[in-house]
């Protein structure tokens, strides 16, 4: 009978490593490959210097392996991630992270909820489809929330394209002063994470799922959110593995879909839909953006995408209809200039400030 990977997982978690934990639950497992009865996989140590003093790990995970039933032939390789240090490292300066806390490794196990205790609740913005708005939205009405009296957090968790650092105005690197836990920034009233605020701006972040889960699960259970009434998630494109691993495993109160009122937008809006009810997340709502265009020099309504057909989808559906936001010059600016429209007093502003209290006298925050 063939071995299974999970087999083999279970194995390796098995093996203790000298300063705690095992090799699964310390993530030191990489390319791990099952061919009939032939297993490969790598180790990779936290420095160097510990992958030096690790032979006898690397021999004992080799052993085990080699007595399971069904492995023909085992190899294991042992490595170390990042450079050698030829000296101490200097403790790191406010505002730094430490060398020690890695983004982006794979999801270490864990039981229950990795929801934080001192959040109340957790909405999930989303669309399916990627141009629609939902960082927009996100980040406006994170603030006209946050204006209307409720402490909230807002989560990018759009870790290919994060934006909300630009669109919040903020670009200072989170601190972490024990390697483990990081403290977000605040801007406009609301606390803030991106995965855009570790990573180099300028690199594009090429993970895999496992990769992407792990990264959201660092921002959301080791993250120092405080008391927060409301944590709103930005959520990417599409209805992949970090929408799945946020509704499987941070219980969200529910999720707001966005979307433009044309047809093929609401396609995607449908699957996103469809997603959340497979995965038993609550439809909080709908919201219809860029619904209407004024021109700024004649005052002339035109509705380029099309009008109501957001509205038309949530009365098919049964669910509520959140409210219409305009397209306009204004709230592009402000979020290049990272300077929400939400803060201000304008037409968009006042659209933003009825939405968010649309939500709280509903209930949902």
């Amino acid at each position: 009978m063939a071995v299974t990977r999970s087999e083999i997982e279970a194995q390796l978690d098995r093996i203790q490593l000298p300063d705690g934990g095992t090799l699964m639950s310390r993530d030191w497992v990489r390319a791990l490959s099952v061919e009939g009865g032939e297993v490969r996989f790598v180790l990779e140590a936290p420095s160097p210097e510990i992958a030096r003093q690790s032979e006898n790990v690397r021999a004992a995970a080799e052993r085990v392996i080699a007595d399971m039933p069904g492995v023909s032939h085992v190899s294991v390789a042992l490595t170390a991630h990042g450079p050698a240090t030829k000296a101490p490292p200097e403790p790191p300066q406010q505002g730094q992270q430490p060398p020690s806390l890695k983004i982006g490794g794979h999801p270490k196990p864990q039981e229950g909820s990795m929801k934080p205790a001192s959040v109340k609740s957790i909405i999930a913005v989303g669309s399916g489809k990627g141009g629609v708005g939902k960082s927009t939205v996100s980040s406006n009405l994170a603030v006209a929330l946050a204006r209307a009296g409720k402490k909230v957090g807002l989560l990018d968790a759009d870790i290919y394209g994060p934006s909300q650092p630009r669109m919040m105005g903020v670009s200072k690197r989170p601190a972490s002063p024990d390697g483990k836990t990081i403290e977000p920034l605040h801007a406009h009233g609301v606390t803030l994470m991106s995965i855009g605020l570790m990573l180099d701006p300028a690199k594009a972040v090429v993970w895999r799922g496992p990769m992407l889960m792990g990264a959201l699960q660092q921002m959301i259970s080791q993250v120092n959110w405080g008391e927060l009434d409301v944590l709103i998630v930005d959520l990417p494109p599409g209805t992949g593995d970090v929408q799945l691993t946020l509704c499987q495993k941070a219980e969200p109160s529910g999720a707001i879909i966005v979307s433009t009122p044309q047809d093929v937008a609401l396609l995607d809006a449908r699957k996103a839909m469809d997603m959340f009810s497979t995965l038993k997340t609550p439809i909080l709502g709908m919201i219809e953006n860029m619904s209407t265009y004024v021109c700024p020099e004649c005052g002339h309504e035109a509705q380029i995408f099309g009008h109501g057909g957001v509205k038309a989808e949530a009365e098919k559906m049964g669910l509520p209809f959140l409210g219409s936001l305009p397209i306009d010059l204004d709230t592009r600016l402000a979020g290049d200039a990272g300077t929400p429209i939400a803060v201000g007093d304008s037409p968009s502003a006042s659209a933003y400030a009825a939405l968010a209290q649309r939500l709280i006298e509903g209930g949902i925050v």
